[in-house]
């Protein structure tokens, strides 16, 4: 969201008095400016509940996650962390927070964002040359994946069993959408690819797209 948006969440949530349980993912890798404020940075009343994990900054194995909590409802949690899973593991906090404070996770991140920086281009650069009227793929300013829409009409589902066919993983966006009818899209991943299979995996996109009817269609109306 804008810090706009963001306000204006905030805001409602004052008038009323109500929770905001934050889950600020991918927040770390933003490309085109500076990460902007959390809502729980922003907030001057605490009601926001944040969440975060290690999961994708680090890796999923290292099975830590973190909340922070308005100082109202610490004892609330603590009793049902205690409840729910005992003692979390020390051992792996110690050694992340020696990680975290000798600036190792600092300098991680920004190696990072820099290199899903440029696997962000290539996937958007291929795109460009081979989706034209398949695919419209749009990259966000923050995130580890892009959004490809469809053509009005056409099924996203159906899109994403072909390109299983071609070896192509796609995330139909209709399975996110309250309610249907909705422009088809499909949700393509870029961070835990090379640019050469990041290449590779357009082209077979392409080629299981051209090989629908609707894709023939998009063919004809571009050269008209």
């Amino acid at each position: 969201m804008t810090l706009a948006r963001r306000l204006e969440l905030l805001n409602w949530s004052q008038r009323a008095r109500a929770w905001i349980l934050e889950d600020d993912y991918d927040s770390e890798y933003r490309y085109t400016s500076r990460p902007i404020s959390a809502l729980q940075g922003l907030a001057s009343q605490e009601q926001v509940i944040y969440v975060g994990t290690f999961s994708k900054v680090l890796f999923p194995s290292l099975r830590l996650g973190y909340l922070v909590v308005p100082s109202a409802l610490v004892d609330v949690f603590t009793a049902a962390r205690t409840v729910a899973a005992g003692h979390p593991p020390l051992i792996e906090q110690a050694v992340l927070t020696e990680f975290i404070t000798e600036g190792h996770f600092g300098r991680h991140i920004r190696r990072m964002r820099a290199l899903y920086q440029e696997r962000r281009a290539v996937l958007l650069d291929e795109a460009r040359r081979e989706l034209a009227g398949l695919l419209d793929v749009q990259v966000s300013d923050a995130g580890l994946h892009a959004i490809g829409w469809l053509p009005q009409g056409v099924d996203d589902r159906s899109a994403t069993r072909l390109a299983a066919a071609e070896g192509v993983d796609a995330v139909p966006l209709s399975s996110f959408y309250r309610e249907p009818g909705k422009q088809g899209g499909l949700l393509l991943g870029f961070a835990a690819f090379s640019a050469s299979e990041l290449r590779t995996g357009v082209r077979k996109l392409a080629r299981a797209l051209r090989c629908s009817n609707w894709g023939s269609i998009a063919r004809s109306s571009r050269s008209i």
